[in-house]
């Protein structure tokens, strides 16, 4: 996943957010809309939509591609929500742990390092 850590001036959109992630997973994994919508049992044209961020996902359509995509939907939320803090230019939870415990964070955050906290997240 590549993460932009530069803050936005437009509106962060949590549907947007939902979209990209859910996105993210399922090519992560190699899989199709039409895979993913199946065993979602959701129709592809809703499915796409919602990873446009057309469409905002109920909570029980959330929880159902999820378990499509085998992803635990607490570590979609988590991700959703760091990915929101960063775009709104703070820290994450993770960022803010370790500021307590005195490291020191970077002014900007390399993809490497990025990428192995949501390694990390989604094991």
């Amino acid at each position: 996943m590549n993460v932009n850590t530069e803050p936005r001036t437009e509106m962060v959109l949590l549907r947007r957010e939902m979209g990209d992630v859910l996105r993210e997973y399922r090519q992560r994994q190699g899989r199709t809309l039409r895979e993913v919508s199946s065993d979602a049992r959701v129709s592809l044209g809703y499915l796409s939509e919602v990873e446009r961020g057309q469409k905002e996902a109920s909570s029980e359509l959330l929880d159902s591609i999820c378990r499509a995509l085998n992803v635990p939907l607490s570590h979609v939320l988590r991700l959703i929500a760091d990915r929101m803090d960063l775009a709104g230019g703070r820290l994450t939870p993770a960022m803010r742990r370790a500021r307590s415990v005195k490291m020191q964070i970077p002014d900007s955050i390399p993809d490497s390092v990025i990428n192995a906290e949501l390694a990390a997240m989604n094991r």
